[in-house]
């Protein structure tokens, strides 16, 4: 998703640009890439905001279901472990979001190469107060996690999530970014396109 913001952005300014550009021989070419590029960038976060806001259920995949039990409201993160072909792991890190007490998230995984994950949970910013190792011997089984007390069952696999975490929470932040300046972007050359002269 990085390179096509990157991709519609540039797009987006040189379509700024080319506003300037109100006679002459290019200026019928300049209004058709303009038309053409706020179109795209209208598609491009219709797409997007249709994706995320759609469920999240994959077909053949895991279903994992966390409930809070503890009294106050956790910020949970799943892990998901692949083994990869050499013997490596790659990691799959995903935001669950803020669970209140007594209340639970369902999220689905693709579990093909994989046949473990990690929950951690957050208070707030800091450490986590809460990490666990799952292993999953039956993938037709789906996973209840409740979580009941603070704990870290892994000092070292708890500071290896963090890590993680925090390198997914600082790549989310650069698209974001990325997402508001397009937006920006795309609402004034969609003003300029409609405006009357």
């Amino acid at each position: 998703m990085g390179f096509i913001l990157f991709i519609l952005f540039l797009m987006l300014v040189c379509s700024l640009v080319l506003t300037l550009m109100k006679k002459g021989k290019f200026a019928g070419y300049a209004k058709i890439f303009r038309i053409s590029t706020v179109v795209l960038g209208i598609g491009i976060f219709a797409y997007w905001f249709t994706e995320s806001s759609v469920s999240r259920f994959l077909k053949d995949s895991l279903s994992t279901q966390v409930i809070n039990k503890l009294p106050q409201p956790i910020d949970f993160y799943i892990i998901r472990i692949d083994n990869a072909e050499d013997h490596s792991f790659l990691y799959e890190v995903k935001h669950l979001g803020k669970i209140r007490p007594e209340y639970f998230r369902i999220e689905y995984m693709q579990m093909q190469n994989s046949g473990e994950f990690w929950l951690t949970g957050y208070l707030g910013k800091g450490d986590p107060v809460y990490f666990s190792q799952h292993s999953v011997p039956n993938k037709n089984i789906d996973q209840i996690i409740e979580v009941k007390n603070y704990i870290i069952q892994s000092e070292k696999l708890a500071e290896t999530a963090q890590s993680l975490i925090d390198a997914e929470t600082q790549k989310e932040i650069s698209q974001a970014i990325w997402i508001s300046l397009n937006q920006i972007l795309l609402f004034l050359n969609l003003i300029l396109l409609l405006r009357k002269k």
